[in-house]
């Protein structure tokens, strides 16, 4: 395995976000941003100062910085990568482009993130099938996926890594082969993937990657991303005027709407707030200067979360992120009786991490010391009430 980042040489380049009186156990959430991200902030106000309207020159090219990466990360070309302020724009771009006057019936499960969750669940209320698949047992939730795909499948929408538990889904490219051999398009949302595991789009075929920078790469907010497969013919419904610069001056005649030449403009949105990349690329090009690699960001969040997990074994916590590396995101979830008090009384000691119901995540990140994490934990335990077994 490669070496991990060293957290103290790192530290000094956080010095906003890092404070001697706080522990940062928000690596699954939120970042800390590293100081070159205020400078990004500020290209983009003096690019719109300098260039005014003609900004854009100098956006795309932030954004061109942006999708490198994610085709660095992927294995996807860049002209697949599809850019949007929220995994969820895109989505929706998507959905509006699956047949489903004809094909309306669509299978996820019960664990996928709000954004979907509650997107399929108001779908269903107009009369789209969908099947919510019950995560447990986790070992034969791909097989349980491949059942419930039909002939009138439109799309098959399944997390990677489950938000919840930081859980790899096992065996998901048997789901991916089901899927695609029924004709139905398959979306993984690789959000608790992406900067943590390997991700290669090549790993399950032809499939809709969706993630952001917005937790692991610490880009912050409106850098999110879809890459589409090669020879997708999909015409989005709900479209915006970047999918079809060329033909802006084209007269209004009624004609059948066109895309851009490549898959990334067909799914392409319309006026953005490009700070978001300007900010994106500053910290990409920091990560590389630090030698912030995914297989060393992999290496750091291996050993950091096997550290939080087994400190609440050992007190009696029940984890329940898989205590095996191999199918363990990059947090540590665990099951508590009193999820809010631990939040609010670990906020007043200064150490922050979330809850999601019964479930509070600790995630670290390659900024932050064994000394910090164990405190974390200290401060953890010294409030968490076990659920009784």
């Amino acid at each position: 395995m490669a070496t991990p980042i060293d957290p103290n040489v790192l530290r000094p380049h956080y010095a906003a976000f890092l404070r001697a009186d706080r522990v940062l156990l928000t690596g699954h959430s939120h970042q800390a941003w590293p100081d070159v991200a205020r400078e990004g902030n500020t290209d983009a106000f003096d690019a719109a100062a300098l260039h005014v309207d003609d900004k854009w020159g100098k956006a795309f090219e932030a954004a061109a910085t942006v999708r490198a990466k994610i085709a660095n990360m992927t294995g996807a070309g860049v002209d697949r990568i599809a850019l949007g302020g929220s995994t969820h724009e895109l989505v929706v771009r998507l959905l509006s482009a699956l047949p489903l006057e004809k094909k309306r019936h669509i299978v996820t499960t019960a664990g996928e993130f709000h954004t979907l969750y509650r997107q399929l669940r108001r779908l269903s209320e107009e009369g789209v099938e969908v099947d919510f698949v019950e995560v447990a047992p986790l070992e034969t939730l791909a097989e349980r996926l491949a059942a419930k795909v039909r002939t009138d499948t439109a799309a098959l929408f399944v997390s990677t890594v489950l938000f919840e538990t930081s859980t790899v889904v096992p065996n998901l490219a048997h789901a991916v082969s089901a899927a695609r051999a029924k004709g139905a398009e398959v979306v993984l949302d690789t959000y608790h993937h992406f900067f943590v595991k390997p991700l290669r789009e090549a790993d399950y075929g032809d499939v809709f990657l969706v993630g952001g920078g917005y937790k692991y790469a610490q880009w912050g907010e409106g850098v999110c991303f879809m890459t589409v497969p090669a020879g997708c013919n999909l015409r989005p419904a709900v479209t915006g005027w970047f999918s079809d610069f060329e033909h802006l001056s084209a007269p209004r005649d009624g004609a059948k709407v066109t895309y851009g030449p490549t898959l990334a403009e067909r799914f392409a949105g319309s006026t953005y707030d490009p700070t978001s990349h300007f900010r994106a690329q500053r910290v990409i090009r920091f990560f590389e200067a630090q030698g912030m690699t995914p297989e060393r960001l992999h290496a750091g969040y291996t050993m950091q979360t096997a550290r939080i997990a087994d400190a609440l074994v050992a007190k009696g916590h029940e984890v329940l992120s898989p205590l095996d590396a191999a199918w363990r995101g990059g947090f540590v979830a665990v099951r508590v009786e009193n999820p809010d008090v631990v939040i609010s009384k670990s906020r007043e000691a200064g150490v922050h991490f979330d809850a999601r119901g019964s479930i509070v995540r600790l995630g670290p990140a390659p900024y932050l010391t064994d000394t910090e994490i164990d405190r974390g934990i200290a401060v953890f335990c010294e409030h968490a009430r076990r659920l009784a077994r």
